[in-house]
């Protein structure tokens, strides 16, 4: 995610809904420039309906799982690759990140996985319906480290709220950061939130998530010295 503080704070259609996202174009390179205008169509999730059914996304009724903010695609793909019999949605503004995941995807293609360049904010409110998804990995958000950008962050108590409503009863949520503040900061934020329990106990750190594979990005943390706090809560609610 971009670590750029000074863009706008809120978006321009919703001034009450606080972006926690820097506006920054990337390069795109010709490989994948090429396989948005080819891939895209064909992975995408498509503009119409506005209320999305999720059983049309891969043609099939399956449990759906999202990761919000895809990097690379690493993570989406290794899940789509890994549990052929759910859906996956990678959900990420940023063009450069979604062209990586469709170049692999070009080589390894997924039935299973799709992509939309959008807000996931604006996306889970105004696309999905309640009750749609049955797990959703947060893998190293913007940590917005300066205090007066604090409320940048993707994980606020009004984010969870709308997050839950797009939940069903019993799904998983598993997030990463190798930011220790923000860390702390999800902890509070979530064992604060009536709709989600600690999976592993109140404030307790979770083992490293079984579908969160190796990423440059976090292997270059660890080589600067970063540890990585994993956190699971479940929606309540689930048998």
């Amino acid at each position: 995610m971009s670590r750029h503080p000074d863009s706008p704070e809120t978006c321009p259609d919703r001034p009450d809904r606080v972006r926690s996202f820097a506006l920054r174009t990337g390069r795109l390179t010709k490989g994948q420039r090429r396989a948005l205008e080819k891939l895209l169509p064909v992975y995408g999730v498509p503009d119409t309906p506005e209320r999305l059914e999720p059983e049309a996304l891969c043609g099939r009724r399956a449990p759906l799982g999202m990761e919000i903010g895809i990097g690379g695609g690493e993570a989406v793909m290794a899940l789509a690759r890994n549990h052929p019999d759910w859906d996956w949605l990678g959900l990420d503004v940023y063009a450069p990140g979604l062209g990586k995941l469709l170049l692999r995807l070009e080589q390894e293609p997924l039935p299973n996985l799709r992509v939309a360049k959008t807000d996931a904010v604006a996306f889970l409110e105004e696309r999905l319906p309640a009750g749609s998804m049955d797990a959703v990995y947060i893998f190293f958000p913007d940590p917005w480290p300066k205090a007066r950008h604090h409320k940048r962050r993707l994980i606020q108590a009004s984010f969870l709220g709308v997050l839950a409503s797009r939940m069903r009863p019993g799904a998983d949520l598993f997030l990463a950061t190798d930011w220790p503040d923000y860390a702390q900061w999800m902890v509070e934020v979530l064992e604060a939130d009536p709709h989600f329990a600690n999976v592993h106990g109140c404030g307790a750190w979770a083992p490293r998530c079984p579908d969160r594979p190796p990423t440059k990005f976090e292997e270059r943390g660890e080589g600067r010295g970063h540890e990585v706090f994993d956190l699971h809560y479940r929606l309540e609610g689930g048998e």
